[in-house]
């Protein structure tokens, strides 16, 4: 994959720190569900995703047996531990390469998600993998031609209840239909060429999209007509007390208050650290924005690149890229206020390394309250991927 492509999928990490071989005293413990090698894969920018059995599915943008990045899965072998097995490992060209968003299941369990590069125009693929036995069917659903319907995918992807597939391109979102087994591309909403897709989508019950690019958060909402209605939730200002550079799957809450992460502004406005930011609606279609927590620049975390979840009782759990204990990134919660008062954090993980550098991709929290995700590099194959860094892992964090 070129450079230049691949710094247009994620802002590239750079600076590893010397990797520490002592944990912080956490209340919390990291489990390493799997440490890539390079030949299974390399470079995570996704998180995982659940069938709700117990296994996990993501994506690889480099590596793999032939070097194009992978999808695959994470079992539990049984007795503790955790098989991973490769579903396609991408060859670049018309099959496709560096697959960068996380991937979702239809209710029948075919598998879908996007690649960065590759297709019958070199621009991207948006592609399907479906269970056949022990095997799995890979099927390009369209390739990118550069040209109305956009280039180089950058998210992952959501369905509605219709069966069409949403994502981003670097400046459009874009809608995918099939009628007749052919799928077909339509730009719904498009940014200038001083704003980027920067986030995956997020759907409601209603149909309508919530997405975020470098400076807004926006709305998409059917028409009725076959068409979208567009509006501008909020722009970032950068300010001492505003945030900037969103990034990351927006969430939304049982009430429709809509939360995010910054990876600038804040404190020293748009040199900040990040942020984590609520938005709420109100009357006429007005978006009300309230900073929730504003990243101090040290331990507490740098830069929260993958969004947030939200439990039950309105905590929220995300990650951040660099800070903590080692400076190679942190897993926080913001622990809800009771009645009037303050989001409180707490770093419940600091990466060190050989558990894990930088994590870029959004987290799953199940009911028991542990954490899943992936981290861009680090893991104990050192030297594999480059330097001292490792390849990558996908880890649990348990409470």
């Amino acid at each position: 994959m070129s450079f230049a492509k691949f710094t247009q999928a994620v802002l590239l990490f750079t600076g590893l720190a010397a990797i520490l071989a002592v944990q912080p005293a956490h209340a919390q413990t990291e489990t390493v569900l799997h440490s890539f090698t390079y030949g299974d894969g390399s470079t995570l920018i996704a998180g995982l995703t659940s069938n709700g059995a117990g296994d996990f599915y993501g994506t690889t943008i480099l590596g793999g047996p032939i070097g194009g990045g992978t999808v695959f899965e994470l079992s539990p072998d049984g007795v503790g531990g955790w098989n991973e097995t490769i579903l396609h490992s991408f060859a670049g060209g018309t099959d496709g390469g560096g697959p960068t968003g996380p991937v979702i299941f239809d209710r029948t369990g075919n598998l879908y998600a996007a690649t960065l590069e590759g297709g019958a125009f070199d621009k991207g693929t948006v592609f399907e993998l479906s269970p056949a036995g022990a095997t799995w069917t890979k099927t390009t659903l369209y390739s990118f031609t550069g040209k109305k319907d956009g280039s180089y995918p950058q998210t992952g992807l959501i369905m509605d209840a219709a069966g069409n597939l949403y994502g981003g391109t670097l400046h459009n979102v874009y809608q995918l239909s099939q009628s007749g087994g052919v799928w077909t591309s339509k730009k719904i909403y498009g940014l200038s060429a001083h704003d980027s897709i920067s986030g995956s989508l997020t759907i409601d019950a209603a149909g309508n999209i919530f997405g975020v690019s470098l400076l807004k958060v926006f709305e998409l909402s059917p028409n009725g007509k076959g068409g979208w209605r567009k509006t501008i939730i909020h722009k970032f200002a950068g300010s001492p007390d505003d945030g900037i550079y969103a990034m990351g799957t927006p969430s939304l809450d049982q009430a429709g208050n809509l939360y995010g992460t910054t990876t600038g502004g804040g404190l020293g406005g748009g040199t900040g650290n990040g942020t984590v930011y609520e938005l709420s609606p109100g009357k006429k279609g007005k978006w009300t924005e309230k900073i929730l927590y504003f990243f101090q620049g040290g331990n507490d975390g740098i830069d929260p690149y993958a969004g947030v979840v939200l439990d039950t009782a309105g905590n929220i759990y995300g990650a951040t890229r660099e800070g903590g204990d080692y400076n190679q990134g942190t897993i926080f919660e913001l622990v809800a206020p009771v009645g009037a008062g303050n989001y409180q954090e707490k770093v419940l993980w600091s990466f060190n390394g050989t558990g894990g550098i930088s994590p870029y991709g959004g987290l799953i929290l199940d009911s028991s309250g542990n954490l899943y995700g992936t981290t861009y590099r680090g893991g104990s194959n050192e030297g594999v991927c480059g330097g001292m860094a490792g390849c990558g892992v996908a880890f649990e964090i348990t409470p």
